[in-house]
C-alpha cells in the first residue's frame, strides 16, 4: 500500500504549536508525511511541505487560488489518509479531497472550536454552522475537542461517517510543570519581579474575543486591597494601544506589564500565582491548559472551553463576564497561598490524568490505526 499521509492547516506555525508528535508518530509507522499551509517554516518529520495560500477569511480570493494548488497537489499524491485542521484548512482540504475520497482516501477533520457555538453572534451560525453541516458530508471521521462542539455535530445530524470527541492536542507536561519556591525565586529575579508580588498571567492575541479589558477592569477593583498584584499580559493585537489606554486611565498602568510576543510562555507561567482568562469564546485552550499543567489556578470566563478544563472551587472557577465577581476571586487567591497550591495540585493531575500529549496522542494514534486498518481491509478487498 501507497502509505502517503497530508496534514493541511491555514498556516503551518499550526503543525509546529500543536502537531509535532503526531507527524513523528506517522513517520514512526513508516508513513511518507506531506504538509500543506501558508508560510515557509521548517518542520521535523516532514518529507515533503507546500507553501499554498490559504487565508483565514472565508472572502479573500487568494483562497480559490490556494483550492486550485490543493487539489492539484492531492490528485497528483493519491494520499491513503489526509487530516485538516482550522476552519479554513478545513474548508478548502474537504473541497479539494472529494474526488480522492471516492477513491478510498480517508478524510478526517478536527474542529478546534466551531465558529457558531452558545453566545457566538448571530452572523457566525449564518456563516459558518450551513459551511460545516455541507462539509460533513465529505468527512469520515469529524473530531471535536469540547462536549458542546460534539453535542451539536451529534444533535444536528452533521453527515460525517463519525464523530468522535478528543482532548485537544494534548500539552506536554514534562516541559510545562510546576517549579519549586527556590526556583521560582530566581526566575523572578530573572525577569524583574519581586518575590512578593502576586503575578496574573495571561498570554493571547489583543482582541475582542480575548477581551483582556475584562482583566484590567477586575485589576482596578483590586488595586488598593492588594497592591501587589501585577497583571501580565503577553501577546500583541488590534486592541493592545487600547487596553493600555484603559489601564491608564484606571490608574493600573503600573500594575499591567504588556509583554509583547514571547516565547518563554512555560517560565512566564512557573513564575505566576495564577492564570487568569477573559476570553469571550474557545474551543480547548491549550493556553490554560499550560497554566494548569504548571500548577496554577485559573479564574477564567465561562464558555465552552473553560467549562471543559475548570471544575469550580478545585482548580479554579468560572465567571460570567463580571469584573467585580472577577475581582472577588483573585483577592481570594490572592489572600490564600494554601488554596493556591490545593487548586493548582487538583489542576495538574487533571492534565496529567485526561490533557497531557501522551494520553491525547494514544488515543489519537488508535483512531489513525484504526482507519489503516480500514484501508488494508478494502485494498484486500478490491478485485
Amino acid at each position: 500500500m501507497n502509505k502517503k499521509m497530508l496534514f493541511c492547516a491555514t498556516v503551518d506555525y499550526h503543525f509546529k504549536a500543536f502537531h509535532l508528535p503526531y507527524l513523528k508518530w506517522f513517520k514512526e509507522q513508516g508513513w511518507e508525511v506531506h504538509v500543506a499551509a501558508s508560510g515557509e517554516m521548517k518542520l521535523p518529520y516532514v518529507d515533503r511541505k507546500y507553501n499554498i495560500p490559504i487565508q483565514r477569511s472565508p472572502f479573500d480570493p487568494k483562497n480559490m487560488v490556494a483550492y486550485k494548488i490543493l487539489k492539484s497537489i492531492i490528485d497528483n499524491n493519491q494520499y491513503k489518509i489526509i487530516h485538516c485542521h482550522t476552519p479554513m484548512g478545513g474548508v478548502l482540504t474537504r473541497l479539494a479531497a472529494r474526488e480522492a475520497r471516492r477513491n478510498g482516501t480517508k478524510v478526517l477533520y478536527t474542529a478546534h472550536g466551531f465558529h457558531f457555538c452558545k453566545g457566538a453572534p448571530f452572523t457566525n451560525w449564518m456563516l459558518y454552522y450551513p459551511i460545516e453541516r455541507i462539509l460533513s458530508r465529505f468527512t469520515d471521521c469529524l473530531i471535536t475537542i469540547n462536549t458542546e462542539d460534539y453535542n451539536i455535530a451529534k444533535n444536528h445530524r452533521f453527515k460525517a461517517q463519525e464523530i468522535k470527541h478528543v482532548n485537544g492536542v494534548g500539552v506536554n507536561t514534562d516541559f510545562y510543570k510546576p517549579v519549586d519556591e527556590t526556583h521560582k525565586s530566581v526566575l523572578r529575579k530573572e525577569h524583574g519581579y519581586d518575590t512578593q508580588d502576586f503575578l496574573m498571567f495571561y498570554a493571547a492575541e489583543f482582541n475582542r474575543n480575548k477581551n483582556q479589558k475584562l482583566l484590567i477592569e477586575s485589576l482596578a477593583l483590586v488595586k488598593d486591597e492588594v497592591p501587589n498584584a501585577k497583571l501580565l499580559l503577553a501577546g500583541v493585537g488590534p486592541l493592545l494601544q487600547d487596553c493600555k489606554e484603559l489601564s491608564l486611565r484606571l490608574g493600573v498602568d503600573g500594575m499591567v506589564d504588556f509583554l509583547g510576543f514571547r516565547n518563554d510562555i512555560d517560565k512566564l507561567l512557573m513564575i505566576s500565582d495564577i492564570a487568569v482568562a477573559s476570553s469571550l469564546r474557545e474551543g480547548l485552550p491549550v493556553n490554560i491548559m499550560e497554566a494548569m499543567a504548571c500548577g496554577l489556578p485559573v479564574i477564567a470566563n465561562d464558555n465552552r472551553g473553560h467549562r471543559e478544563l475548570i471544575e469550580d472551587s478545585m482548580n479554579g472557577w468560572l465567571i460570567r463576564n463580571n469584573s467585580e465577581d472577577f475581582s472577588k476571586r483573585i483577592m481570594t487567591l490572592a489572600q490564600a497561598a494554601k488554596l493556591r497550591f490545593q487548586m493548582g495540585e487538583y489542576g495538574r493531575k487533571m492534565i496529567f490524568q485526561h490533557y497531557s500529549t501522551n494520553k491525547v496522542l494514544d488515543v489519537q494514534s488508535k483512531m489513525y490505526k484504526l482507519y489503516m486498518e480500514r484501508l488494508e481491509e478494502e485494498m484486500w478487498a478490491t478485485p
